[in-house]
């Protein structure tokens, strides 16, 4: 992703990887279009985990990737886009975003999920996509 952000040169103001798809919410590109974004990005990365797997294990072996692996595709076959245009509604996707990966039973806090920008977000850590976001949003951490 953060490849596909240098070369298309756009804002990432967060994201989230799942385990078939991902959220990813970003200003105009300077270079393409948002479907063009998202076309390299799935594509390049599902020609390189595809290519690993079958490698690694062939597509007999059963696995968590065999579906993949056998019908050639990782991500789900088409994107929603949605423009956000007020500061609350950019507030409002960041959370449901962050809090995907909860809600799947993948984890138990966002944090916990290491493929988002939450944590960005909550501790200033830097992931491994830049968020490049000047304005900061503001989130509450409950301690449960």
């Amino acid at each position: 992703m953060e490849q596909i952000r240098q070369r298309h040169q756009f804002v990432v103001v967060g994201y989230v990887v799942m385990p078939e798809h991902v959220h990813l919410l970003f200003t105009e590109p300077e270079r393409g279009n948002p479907s063009l974004v998202l076309a390299a990005l799935k594509q390049t990365f599902a020609h390189r985990l595809l290519r690993k797997l079958r490698a690694e294990t062939g597509t007999h072996t059963d696995s968590l990737w065999n579906t993949p692996v056998a019908v050639g595709h990782v991500w789900q076959p088409r994107f929603y886009d949605f423009v956000v245009f007020t500061e609350k509604k950019r507030f409002e996707k960041l959370r449901y975003m962050h809090r995907n990966p909860v809600e799947r039973g993948l984890v138990l806090k966002p944090e916990d999920w290491l493929w988002s920008s939450f944590r960005h977000y909550a501790y200033g850590e830097r992931g491994p996509v830049l968020v490049n976001e000047t304005r900061k949003a503001e989130l509450s951490i409950r301690i449960s």
